[in-house]
C-alpha cells in the first residue's frame, strides 16, 4: 500500500472515531491540492487542525511541526494510532493548559448560574 493510501485510510479511521462519538466529521480538502487543510474536519472542533498519522513508528515531533506548519490561526494537533492500539492525540503542552484553562472557565461559569 502507498504512503496516499495509508494516509487516507488513516484519516478515514480518524473520521470515523469522531462520528462513533457523536461528532459530525469528514476528510478535509487536502486532496484537492491544499496542502494546508486539516486531515479531518469536524464540526464542534472548527478551532482545531488535525494531522492524522497511522504509523508503527512515528517522529511525533516531525508530526507536530507539520501540524504547527499547517494549522494557520487554529490549534494543531496529532491524533494517531498504532495497529491493534487506541488512538492516542498529541498537542502541544502549552495549547493543552490553555485548553483546560477555557474547560475550568466553562464549568465555573456553569456553576454560578
Amino acid at each position: 500500500m502507498n504512503s496516499k493510501q495509508k494516509g487516507k485510510r488513516g484519516e478515514l479511521a480518524w473520521k470515523n472515531f469522531l462520528i462513533e462519538n457523536g461528532f459530525e466529521a469528514r476528510r478535509g480538502q487536502q486532496y484537492c491540492g491544499g496542502s494546508d487543510s486539516a486531515d479531518v474536519v469536524c464540526k464542534g472542533m472548527e478551532e482545531f487542525h488535525a494531522e492524522v498519522k497511522c504509523v508503527e513508528n512515528l517522529n511525533i515531533y516531525k508530526a507536530i511541526d507539520q501540524a504547527l506548519e499547517d494549522c494557520g490561526s487554529n490549534t494543531p494537533y496529532v491524533a494517531h494510532k498504532k495497529n491493534r492500539k487506541d488512538w492516542l492525540v498529541t498537542m502541544c503542552a502549552v495549547d493543552w493548559i490553555e485548553l483546560i484553562k477555557k474547560i475550568n472557565k466553562s464549568i465555573d461559569n456553569q456553576t454560578k448560574d
